[in-house]
């Protein structure tokens, strides 16, 4: 075997700069290795953490860098060892719109130097060489310093080499390190800003956040059929009667009044009540059968009224405080515009005709959906997002969007950049009941909230492990859940049977579990139970197929309760946000137990439900104090939000005993320290009342 060659050319090429010690790793938040950007809301502080390390033992810095979009000039931020080379840092989100973020790590001399020099001190050694050799490091920084910096640089300098030839200050090199000197803590900050970064490393891309507006993060939605709003019993309601409406949701504590579609309906093939394939005259159809000879998407269904009343709609709930969601279903009845306009949109069958929405053995014969795999598509895709943006003129920037996960991912995502770029305080909502990964990346393509599965997660320990699903890394930077007790298509078998306290529980589940939920009214506050038939989620006389009269003070409603927790949402900051939830152990699974917190922010709150609807359930709960921030507290005071009473809870287990049939759950605020008012520790809690 012949001997390696003595050449000085390499079969492996070294890298462009090979000075380059620091490296960076595990920077969080990523989504999909940078491929879609985090997410955050406008007025946030901005978390990143990353580890940085060398070789060696030299010291190293880090800085956060971050700019907007565009921005030609990078801002940056200081980062934290928090150990274990494990970094973080922060910046504000100060704009809507989406930002860039890297980190740069660097080894440092003049900080490698400071901690060296506090080690020689400690340690009793003659220092006058690292002195001079610190002077000669901020000469450096000097000569790239500007103005007033770079002469306080040089007065350190000529500091050090005074000291390093002071025979008190070698005799007693502690004062270096005290007052009124603190050499390291005095130097390190005002060097930093011109450290020396000609080798610093930093990762090959930015990474990025999306800056959205509060309402993508805390929101309260209610669905309602403006249809179903008139005073006539029989007769199509319409928009000026759905204004009339508004008062008593506003009332309720509901920021987002979301519509079914609201455009002309099919005739073709409409469907009679409770999903007949045969309508009779009168019947409405369904909302979702979208398009007819008045025209589609873009149409007013003229029995609602005007494009104008529709405004005047819309103006009226901002009056009121709120804001007017859409749906966006993107299907069309045989009868729609673009089935004459665009056929190569619909998917043909071998006979010519178009093929109907089928999910065998289920068949949606008022509807065809859409071909995305059309060649056509180019043109689909800008017809599509002109929906979007005819609505968006109208003044609407919420749109909850039908079943997103059956239409192409990339449309999704080149269709939610156009409309950002449009206004970046638009919002959309998934409805995607789908498999969680196509779930997961349908917001991370752009949704801003998704429905979920709460509506199937009963017992305490199941909706626990949701939750922690949902608010886990790689999971939670993305992914803004929206809990639901029901819609128009799921009544679900504990809503059908559980009665009045299964839908307080679901509402109280809903409402504090995440920031952003819904219900679907007025079914909801009224108790609406019954099914289609047995094994169905459907309603029987749903309103998706035929006009509804409702009695809104029928006795029992929900009315006032919902209203109780939307208020107690309102004015308690830990329940607008996801991520600060913890799980507390109890002796009763039944006994649902988890707190809620904020940064810079006091209040805590801890939600106690029974999530048995049908029976009296108490135990013993233990809450993590430490976690709550109380640590070493003796006593503390719990105020029930819910029910109202104060009660003093003591440091370890307390007993709680909870009749869904009275109120099934406690939204405790803490008051700590205690004050004496209430139960003895470790006593029960009175029963709240409805």
């Amino acid at each position: 075997m012949s001997p390696p060659s003595s050449s000085s050319a390499s079969a492996t090429p070294k890298p462009k700069e090979g000075r380059l010690r620091v490296r960076i790793e595990n920077i969080q938040p990523q989504i999909d290795g940078g491929s879609f950007p985090a997410r955050g809301i406008v007025g946030d502080r901005f978390h990143v953490e990353a580890d940085i390390f060398a070789d060696g033992h030299d010291r190293i810095e880090a800085r956060l860098l971050y700019r907007r979009l565009g921005a030609r000039r990078w801002s940056e931020a200081p980062m934290e060892l928090l150990g274990n080379d494990h970094w973080v840092g922060s910046f504000d989100l100060e704009e809507l719109g989406v930002y860039q973020f890297m980190v740069e790590g660097w080894v440092d001399p003049v900080t490698t130097w400071c901690s060296e020099l506090e080690r020689w001190i400690e340690a009793g050694a003659d220092i006058s060489l690292e002195l001079q050799e610190g002077a000669v490091l901020l000469e450096r920084a000097a000569g790239r310093a500007k103005g007033d910096a770079s002469r306080e640089l040089m007065g350190w300098v000529e500091k050090l080499k005074g000291w390093s030839q002071d025979p008190a200050v070698l005799a007693d090199p502690e004062v270096l390190l005290q007052d009124p000197i603190r050499l390291t803590e005095a130097v390190l900050p005002l060097y930093l800003p011109w450290a020396d970064r000609s080798w610093s490393t930093r990762p090959r891309r930015s990474l990025s956040v999306r800056v959205d507006r509060e309402r993508a993060r805390f929101s309260s939605w209610y669905e309602f059929f403006p249809r179903s709003t008139s005073a006539e019993a029989g007769v199509h309601g319409t928009f000026a009667d759905a204004a009339q409406a508004l008062p008593r949701i506003r009332d309720m504590g509901f920021d987002v009044v979301y519509l079914p579609p609201i455009h002309p309906v099919g005739h073709t093939n409409r469907k009679g009540p409770n999903n007949r394939v045969v309508s009779a005259p009168g019947d409405p159809g369904s909302p979702w059968a979208i398009g007819g000879p008045e025209g589609g998407h873009t149409a007013v269904h003229p029995d609602l009224g005007t494009l104008d009343d529709f405004r005047s709609f819309r103006e009226r709930a901002e009056e009121l405080g709120m804001e007017v969601a859409l749906d966006v279903a993107f299907q069309c009845s045989p009868d729609h515009p673009w089935v004459k306009e665009h056929p190569q949109w619909f998917r043909h069958r071998t006979d010519g005709s178009i093929r109907y929405a089928e999910n065998p053995p289920k068949k949606y014969e008022d509807i065809y959906p859409i071909d995305f795999e059309t060649d056509d598509w180019e043109a689909l895709w800008d017809g599509l997002r002109d929906v979007f943006l005819f609505w968006m003129d109208q003044g609407v920037r919420i749109f909850r969007v039908d079943n997103p996960h059956t239409k192409a991912f990339p449309f999704w995502e080149w269709l939610i950049q156009e409309l950002l770029a449009a206004d970046p305080g638009v919002i959309l909502l998934s409805e995607a009941f789908t498999r969680p990964r196509r779930m997961y990346h349908l917001a991370k393509v752009g949704f801003h909230q998704s429905y979920t599965y709460f509506a199937w997660r009963d017992t305490g320990p199941e909706l626990a492990e949701y939750m922690r699903e949902l608010q886990s890394q790689g999971v939670r930077e993305f992914f803004r859940p929206n809990f639901w007790p029901n819609t128009p298509d799921i009544l679900t078998e504990t809503l059908q049977t559980g009665g009045r306290p299964a839908f307080m529980v679901r509402l109280v589940l809903a409402a504090t579990l995440t920031a952003n939920y819904g219900i679907y009214g007025p079914t909801f506050e009224l108790l609406e139970h019954i099914p289609r038939e047995e094994g169905s989620e459907e309603y029987l006389d749903s309103e998706k197929y035929q006009l509804r009269s409702w009695d809104l003070d029928r006795p029992g409603n929900l009315t006032e309760f919902i209203a109780r927790v939307n208020r107690i949402r309102r004015e308690n900051a830990p329940l607008q946000r996801n991520d600060g939830i913890r799980f507390h152990p109890s002796d009763n699974e039944t006994l649902l137990v988890f707190s809620k917190s904020a940064p810079e922010v006091e209040d805590r709150i801890v939600v106690v439900v029974n999530t048995d609807h049908r029976f009296v359930q108490s135990g013993w709960i233990d809450l993590d104090l430490a976690a709550l921030g109380l640590e070493g507290v003796g006593e503390y005071q719990v105020h029930d939000l819910l029910a109202g009473g104060r009660y003093t809870w003591s440091a370890g287990p307390n007993f709680v005993r909870l009749d869904p049939g009275v109120c099934p759950a406690h939204i405790f605020r803490i008051e700590a320290p205690a004050t004496g008012i209430g139960t003895a520790p470790g006593a029960p809690a009175s029963e709240p009342h409805a």
